[in-house]
């Protein structure tokens, strides 16, 4: 595998996350579906595993980067799991509304699982480490630059959107509103 080929299928995992996140981000204000503290963490290991494909995309693919994805994706996959078990018993109320059958989270596993199957895979292919340097947002490809540019933006209206839902201190475990547009507090 080219360096080229791999960086390509970075900026393709980039922009599959950053829509995962975006839909997620879209759920949270339309269906007004606030996202708990084990969904936030699930999307911290996104922004993780996001990140890494971007470093792939603008250093190169490096082995630092494909480990740091396993290991966000591994801690993403647990934080998924746990709320799997959460809501496994029969009888037991899932949290949000299901998405194709299945609730976010674990869809959530399901990537992260995905995840770290891919980049075992890419791992394994020695020739997209060679000449593997650095690359300026003037000179990636359009794909490229759509990629980190999701990234950026995708990441900022997450960490804004979670500072309005909680603001400085803890997060609610069940949150139904916003802490910073609650009036009544």
């Amino acid at each position: 595998m080219t360096q080229n080929l791999s960086r390509l299928l970075n900026t393709l995992g980039a922009i599959a996350i950053a829509f995962i996140l975006t839909y997620a981000f879209f759920d949270q204000f339309y269906a007004n579906d606030l996202p708990c503290p084990l969904c936030l963490l699930q999307r911290v290991a996104f922004i993780a595993v996001l990140t890494t494909l971007i470093a792939n995309v603008i250093y190169g693919p490096k082995l630092i980067h494909y480990s740091a994805m396993i290991l966000s994706a591994f801690m993403g996959a647990t934080f998924a799991l746990r709320q799997v078990s959460l809501h496994v018993i029969p009888g037991t109320p899932g949290y949000g509304e299901p998405f194709l059958g299945m609730h976010f989270y674990t869809w959530a596993f399901v990537v992260f699982a995905l995840v770290i199957l891919g980049a075992t895979v890419m791992l394994s292919f020695n020739k997209q480490y060679q000449n593997s340097g650095y690359l300026p947002f003037g000179k990636q490809s359009a794909l490229a630059k759509i990629a980190i540019a999701l990234a950026v933006l995708v990441c900022s209206a997450n960490m804004l959107a979670v500072f309005i839902e909680c603001g400085p201190l803890e997060c609610p475990a069940n949150p139904e509103h916003y802490k910073l547009l609650n009036t009544d507090s």
